[in-house]
């Protein structure tokens, strides 16, 4: 359960680069040439806070430990449970669910520091999230 007044952010990603060019061809019909340019914008946001992110890992020795924890925050009914996670590195179920947790506070720490280096303000900071959430749900 997340503390009250913070948002949880699921990156849901298309299995391949073709996919999501496909996606974006579909929703074209639909959407407006700024409305592709910002859903551009966030997906490439979020694939940036991602790849700091395995940067890091990789940069610890656990890169192939970061690709579970990446599974974990895409919304697919594929994806590992925690109990598998916990098999497969020797470790607890408690222990892997502290390190998710420890994962998404990082992630969403790099995705402010991303958000931080567009706006002007940092006070713009939070009403950017809101609007890159907003556009990666639409």
């Amino acid at each position: 359960m997340e503390p009250q007044g913070r948002q949880q952010y699921r990156w849901v990603k298309p299995r391949r680069q073709n996919e999501r060019e496909r996606i974006d061809v579909e929703r074209s019909d639909r959407l407006t040439a700024d409305q592709i340019y910002e859903r551009r914008w966030a997906l490439t946001v979020l694939e940036q806070v991602l790849a700091r992110l395995r940067d890091e890992y990789r940069s610890a020795g656990n890169l192939r430990f970061f690709e579970q924890m990446k599974k974990m925050l895409i919304d697919d009914p594929g994806r590992p449970s925690q109990a598998e996670i916990a098999t497969e590195f020797e470790m607890t179920e408690n222990a892997v669910k502290q390190a998710y947790y420890r994962f998404r506070q990082r992630y969403q720490f790099l995705l402010r520091d991303e958000i931080a280096q567009t706006v002007a303000m940092p006070s713009d900071i939070e009403e950017e999230l809101r609007h890159l959430i907003s556009v990666v749900r639409a």
